[in-house]
């Protein structure tokens, strides 16, 4: 399974990964061979027999000797922990600048046009940085700190635009919200209440991409146009779109905890923990624009 992340679907923790060691061509023999093509099935043999991360280099060794296999080495390996680490410096950072910017670039009526091009500007930077970090073969931390680092200036100064002129309070209103989709997709997760599979994966495929059309569309319509374009970003059916734009982040959430939690049991490099941080930082800005963009809307309507 590929995440929507294109760092995971890139690098990460995908069926067609060698970390995983799932095996799409299905074999002869046996009820084994049914799970291969399955990344969800439960294996009824040893789970990390297809994996060269997780299986021990010297089991064949040992079998030859008539000696049992050994348990696998977790030198070296991604754990949650890592995750975690890396997630929250990669936050750290978003956070810290988009403090800064927050308090260094002005939105008053003599410096907002200043202070927006700098945040579109770092805005587009970041989006090249983390296309570049997509598609390299291994995790860059300098390259996702960096990431981070101008996306912070961007959030930083659209949500302080948003807060000082449309809705006082809605950045913080956008953080609450945000760590309230986390947290309840967590748990919803950890809980089994959520159950990522392939299913699953291609309805939240599928709707991301309706979505993101539709938005290219009405984008194309308010540049051409003027307006709001065909009216998705305002009034009830901004609002609409809000409320699935904030439920497709939630959707997104479970499968980056279903990559990251196949990544720990297969045994991926600790190293790929920063792409993990990479994806769930993505998510999280994604969530917090549809959240600011939504306390937006209900407040230009009152």
């Amino acid at each position: 399974m590929r995440s929507r992340n294109p760092v995971f679907s890139r690098r990460g923790f995908s069926r067609d990964n060698g970390y995983a060691g799932f095996n799409t061509a299905p074999q002869a023999g046996g009820p084994a061979a049914a799970t291969q093509g399955n990344p969800y099935a439960q294996p009824t043999g040893n789970p990390y027999a297809q994996n060269p991360y997780a299986q021990n280099p010297y089991a064949q060794q040992d079998v030859q000797h008539g000696a049992p296999p050994q348990a696998p080495a977790t030198t070296g390996r991604m754990t949650i922990d890592d995750v975690v680490l890396r997630t929250a410096s990669t936050l750290g950072v978003l956070i810290l600048t988009a403090a800064l910017s927050w308090a260094l670039l002005p939105v008053d009526d003599a410096n907002i046009s200043r202070s927006y091009g700098i945040g579109i500007g770092a805005a587009l930077i970041g989006m090249v940085l983390a296309f570049v970090q997509s598609f390299k073969r291994k995790a860059s931390p300098a390259l996702i700190l960096t990431y981070a680092a101008f996306e912070g200036v961007f959030l930083g100064v659209v949500s302080n635009i948003v807060d000082s002129r449309i809705a006082d309070g809605a950045a913080m209103q956008a953080v609450i919200g945000t760590m309230a989709v986390f947290a309840g997709v967590l748990i919803a997760y950890k809980a089994g209440w959520i159950r990522v599979n392939r299913r699953f994966y291609g309805f939240v495929m599928a709707a991301a991409l309706g979505f993101i059309m539709l938005m290219m569309v009405n984008l194309l319509f308010a540049v051409f146009g003027g307006g709001d374009g065909l009216g998705f970003r305002s009034g009830a059916m901004g609002v609409i779109f809000g409320i699935v734009g904030i439920i497709l982040g939630a959707c997104f959430l479970a499968l980056d905890f279903k990559q990251v939690e196949d990544g720990v049991a297969y045994g991926a490099p600790r190293e790929e923990a920063w792409l993990a941080a990479f994806g769930l930082t993505l998510t999280l800005v994604w969530i917090y624009l549809e959240f600011l963009r939504l306390i937006s809307i209900l407040n230009s309507n009152d």
